[in-house]
């Protein structure tokens, strides 16, 4: 009885172990799909801003010739800025963060509750510096009240280029005519800051650049954003499949985990097994806390092979922890009836009677174990009570058996062994007779091909009769064989 509890308390252990590791691959399993359900959200929203931004230059700039032909381009820019500018943070889960003022005020746009002016001005070849100038003259206070300038990106990198470019290096590569920035583009830009009324802080890049906000090019570059958010997509999508894969450091997790528990479990009943015997911990001999420690030791080993067994099995393999879990402990079992069989304390017959036993109690147990995972979905708690009912009423029907079942598995087997060893003397009976026989045989062959005529023609005689051919055919006279070869 006491065997029993032990028994079933390790088994509980074991399954406890397995529903913790199948919680876990649970619990990243649930949240890769929850951030694909995310995903699928950030991306509508994504692309639905898109939408609503060539909807609106359609509807309410190009259609109604807002800004005519020069200044259409600088309100294209404020809804594309809006557009991409929230489809950016919308596709990464951030939520929408600009919002178009549509008022002629100081701010065309707010982004995160910071007012920004747009200058998409190219004219006079002064990058939109002399707009800004003029709105700041306009608005003295707008960068005292936290104002941001945004200019085109093309224009933002070429000033911030200019403006960090020493006066020797300036003079040594830039020229005063020609293609690209010349010395006359970077004086302009250093004379614009040298009052100090506005730093190169005060300015910001668009995400776009001057030249993709034309009317003639607007939908073109809001379709490659389009794209562009499908890729952001699948990167964040492939992203979090990876993080949601097995790890390493998961399964030592898992196996660092499984062997405590074990080798916890372990130590727990090796100490109970010598209390069971009415010794006290003070009375503890030393071979007493050699065999505790060895059967400790020897627990956290199975544990450490459990865990990194279950890890593997339940998550490279369709196979659910329950049922690893029982697989190990099977594999356990039948490697010890192995080393009995070896050392030939059972025979063949008791290795596969016991090697059955163990398969069928480990079934029971991982059917036992996912049966009451599914009926009480509590982590962990379902599987240990469904283990522990299912073992309870196996090992309660398994020996339910009468006696006369009892006799009759009994009867069963002593007439295995008697037929086993009936056929086993009948065998040896029959190898003899044949042994015998080949003998003969091979005597007969050897006189029938002997290279004396005499003793060959005898002998062929002989092998003739003894193939069964009948009497008067056999040529076994002089007369027999003129007779064959004349008449």
């Amino acid at each position: 009885m006491t065997n029993e509890k032990d028994n079933l308390a390790k088994s509980n252990q074991e399954q406890a172990v397995a529903a913790w590791v199948n919680h876990l691959n649970q619990i990243r399993l649930d949240t890769l799909l929850s951030s694909l359900r995310r995903q699928d959200t950030n991306l509508r929203d994504a692309l639905r801003s898109i939408d609503e931004a060539v909807r609106t230059i359609n509807l309410e700039v190009v259609f109604t010739n807002r800004g005519g032909v020069k200044g259409m381009h600088g309100f294209i820019a404020e809804v594309a800025e809006v557009g991409v500018g929230n489809a950016r943070s919308q596709v990464q889960g951030q939520g929408a963060v600009y919002q178009w003022i549509n008022n002629n005020s100081p701010v065309d746009l707010v982004r995160e509750g910071l007012g920004i002016q747009q200058k998409f001005v190219a004219s006079g070849g002064r990058l939109g510096l002399g707009a800004i100038s003029e709105h700041l003259s306009k608005y003295p206070d707008f960068l005292a009240d936290g104002g941001k300038y945004q200019i085109p990106l093309d224009h933002y990198e070429a000033i911030r280029a200019l403006n960090d470019l020493p006066a020797e290096e300036a003079g040594k590569f830039l020229t005063r005519s020609g293609d690209g920035p010349s010395l006359k583009d970077w004086q302009r830009v250093r004379d614009f800051f040298a009052d100090g009324s506005v730093s190169i802080d005060a300015l910001e890049p668009s995400t776009l650049e001057y030249h993709q906000v034309q009317r003639e090019v607007y939908e073109s570059t809001l379709g490659a954003e389009r794209n562009s958010l499908h890729s952001t997509d699948r990167s964040l999508r492939d992203e979090a499949y990876q993080q949601s894969r097995p790890s390493l450091r998961q399964a030592g997790t898992a196996t660092a985990t499984a062997a405590a528990a074990e080798g916890g479990a372990a130590l727990v009943l090796a100490l109970a097994a010598k209390r069971r015997e009415g010794k006290k911990f003070k009375d503890f001999s030393e071979q007493d806390w050699i065999d505790v420690a060895s059967a400790t030791g020897l627990g956290a080993v199975q544990g450490s092979v459990r865990g990194v067994s279950l890890y593997a099995l339940s998550n490279f393999t369709a196979t659910p922890a329950a049922v690893a879990s029982s697989i190990v402990t099977a594999g356990f079992g039948i490697a010890e009836q192995a080393h009995l069989l070896r050392v030939g304390k059972i025979n063949e017959l008791e290795f596969i009677q016991n090697t059955e036993l163990i398969s069928l109690e480990a079934s029971v147990s991982a059917l036992s174990s996912v049966l009451g995972q599914i009926l009480v979905p509590v982590p962990v708690l379902g599987a240990v009570i469904g283990n522990t009912v299912g073992t309870v009423m196996y090992r309660a029907v398994s020996t339910s058996l009468s006696e006369r079942e009892a006799a009759l598995v009994e009867r069963y087997a002593q007439e295995q062994r008697e037929l086993d060893a009936q056929l086993a003397s009948e065998q040896q009976e029959l190898l003899e007779a044949l042994e015998s026989t080949l003998t003969d045989y091979i005597d007969l062959l050897e006189r029938a091909f002997s290279p004396d005529v005499e003793i060959a023609l005898a002998g062929s005689v002989e092998l003739a009769v003894e193939l069964g051919v009948d009497s008067e055919d056999v040529l076994d006279s002089q007369e027999k064989v003129s007779a064959y070869f004349l008449d």
